[in-house]
């Protein structure tokens, strides 16, 4: 006795919903790839076959996935400043009072760069090869962000400018994301375990002193 036409339709769409997660997963270890390469090599000095083969897939096949090489490095640089975003509000929303916001967001932000070293080397040294658009669009994204924090800011230092409170916050970041540098250079996993405390004690003094 054969399925009848209701069989056929759930098999059709987990077929399809599997197809889709394996595009998805080789969409994003292409990313992480992307950001391997760019942060070893430099951007202008990776094609997509180098792409493609630390991603497992042929140089040709990336096209399924990204119009081009630049496409990449602008979805990495996009991702990223999306998920900041999305999880310096997030942290925020979940905080009782400011106090604790800032601490939550200083240890968003140290998960993040101890955890992205690569992708913070790629936006430092690579931000100019991304389109216009990209350009533009990263940049608003990091400026709501930063303005995250500002607002955090404004209510525990009430009486500062706010363009006092950007320096701040702009100060705490390239505290925080300089280390990953070292990091890379200086055994990871050591220094990671031992940098985490340090960093955070470090932007949080920073960021309260008046």
């Amino acid at each position: 006795m054969t399925g009848g036409p209701e069989t056929s339709i759930d098999g059709n769409r987990a077929a399809a919903t599997q197809r889709g997660q394996a595009k998805e997963l080789r969409r994003l270890a292409l990313l992480s790839a992307a950001a391997a390469l760019f942060a070893e090599n430099g951007f202008t000095r990776v094609s997509l076959e180098d792409l493609g083969a630390a991603a497992g897939v042929s140089g040709p096949a990336v096209y399924r996935h990204f119009p081009g090489k630049q496409a990449v490095l602008g979805e990495l640089l996009l991702s990223v400043s999306r998920d900041l975003l999305d999880g310096g509000l997030r942290v925020v929303s979940e905080s009782a009072d400011a106090p604790s916001a800032l601490k939550g967001l200083i240890q968003f932000q140290v998960d993040f760069a101890l955890s992205n070293p690569d992708v913070i080397r790629v936006q430092d040294r690579d931000f100019g090869s991304l389109s216009d658009a990209d350009q533009a669009e990263v940049r608003s994204l990091q400026r709501s962000y930063v303005e995250t924090w500002v607002d955090v800011l404004s209510r525990i230092h009430t009486e500062a400018d706010v363009p006092g409170l950007r320096v701040r916050a702009h100060a705490a970041f390239g505290l925080i994301n300089s280390t990953p540098h070292s990091v890379r250079h200086h055994g990871r996993k050591i220094a990671v375990k031992s940098a985490r405390p340090i960093l955070e004690h470090m932007a949080l003094a920073a960021l309260t002193s008046e």
